[in-house]
């Protein structure tokens, strides 16, 4: 069960990890939103680069793993 605790710790960071990145998740929330109903893939590619870049850096600044 130690899997299952490591798990809800880690889970447990994840306000934290978009909470440092609440301006690219915006960025990106706010691309796919205006495409909306015509939305494609990569119409929101460099958005979305950012964003997960932001939650890997963050992570790693934490020492967790998304």
């Amino acid at each position: 069960m130690e899997s299952v605790a490591k798990a809800r710790e880690r889970l447990a960071k994840y306000p934290l990890l978009f909470a440092k990145c609440s301006k690219q998740g915006t960025l990106y929330a706010r691309c796919v939103l205006l495409k909306e109903d015509s939305v494609k893939k990569d119409d929101c590619a460099k958005e979305f680069q950012d964003f997960k870049s932001c939650l890997q850096s963050a992570a790693k600044d934490l020492k967790t793993r998304i």
